[in-house]
């Protein structure tokens, strides 16, 4: 159980009529998982809920977004063609750089604002914040708040929180699981959520260029402070020539972390706009999200990520040197 006060979420919830639910860019199952999972408690008390994202959904999440209830700006829905709400509510970010054109959109609206979050980077939003940074997932919160407006989920939504908790936590694998969070995995269950068929979903449906991509980029994996850091990178060549897609890189980062001895390790992805994305991951008791704030991004203290102007040689040498920095305070 977190210490978050859910009081004033019943009252934000009940004193107005009309929502618009959006996450960060490049969505990941905690995102959407917790953008369904906060639209069912508002359709539960009869509101009226929208949810726009920057960005679509990746590929390997498709299956969580069945309906397309979870819309793309510019693409399902224009920015002219944006309904007007009574309260804009963010979850599984405190960043507006994280929200892309959505921050845009929030900041002239002008209208209430909510958080729902777990990251330990935070900007001021001005919005009632609903945080805890102990919680393994933005989704575990979703829950503990329908548990608190006395809010059943019905199978699909159960299954999309289940999703967004075990992919936060690495199938309940890192430190950030608590035994409140296996509780709420369990609670999930018995509302439906099948855990061997969304492992299935999430982590057993690859592409061959996805697979192709993996053998390119992890074949040239380098180490540094004595095998304790190891990286790795993909470019726009790596990608086009493996057919693949920048979405099919999340997993790699944490091979570098599978090394024996490594205690942080990152990915630098080229996008198709030129930015390079940086994912970021370490072991106790370092800290990438302070690192992460060093290139304007953020996160979790064991997981972060970060988005930075190219080069991509000079970015590596950047990222790879205030790694090094770290580990050797």
């Amino acid at each position: 159980m977190s210490s978050v006060n859910w009081a004033p979420l019943r009252t934000i919830i009940e004193n107005n009529q009309t929502f618009l639910i959006s996450s960060h860019v490049r969505p990941d199952a905690d995102a959407l998982g917790s953008e369904l999972g906060i639209a069912a408690i508002l359709r539960a008390f009869g509101k009226d809920c929208t949810i726009v994202n920057a960005t679509a959904p990746p590929s390997n999440l498709e299956f969580l977004n069945p309906d397309g209830r979870i819309m793309k700006l510019g693409d399902q829905i224009a920015v002219a063609d944006m309904p007007t709400v009574d309260v804009y509510l963010i979850v599984d970010t405190s960043a507006w750089q994280q929200l892309g054109a959505m921050a845009d959109v929030i900041q002239k609206a002008g209208k209430t604002r909510v958080v729902i979050d777990h990251h330990v980077s935070s900007d001021d939003m001005g919005a009632t914040e609903f945080k805890d940074v102990e919680s393994a997932a933005t989704g575990e919160l979703i829950f503990e708040a329908a548990e608190y407006l006395g809010v059943s989920f019905d199978e699909t939504t159960a299954a999309a929180l289940f999703a967004a908790i075990a992919t936060d936590t690495g199938w309940f694998r890192f430190p950030s699981t608590s035994p409140a969070t296996v509780r709420t995995a369990a609670a999930l269950m018995e509302r439906g959520a099948v855990p061997h068929e969304l492992y299935r979903l999430l982590y057993e449906q690859r592409s061959l260029a996805c697979v192709h991509l993996a053998g390119r980029v992890l074949g040239r994996m380098q180490t540094a402070c004595e095998g304790r850091l190891a990286w790795v990178f993909a470019d726009s060549k790596d990608l086009k020539e493996t057919n693949a897609v920048p979405a099919d890189t999340e997993s790699l980062v944490n091979e570098c972390l599978k090394v024996s001895g490594a205690e942080a390790a990152f990915i630098a992805v080229q996008l198709p706009s030129g930015l390079i994305k940086f994912s970021l991951r370490c072991r106790p008791p370092h800290n990438v999200a302070a690192l992460a704030e060093i290139f304007n991004g953020g996160g979790h203290k064991l997981a972060s990520g970060a988005t930075t102007t190219g080069p991509l040689e000079d970015a590596l040498v950047k990222v790879r040197d205030e790694f090094v920095k770290m580990l050797n305070v």
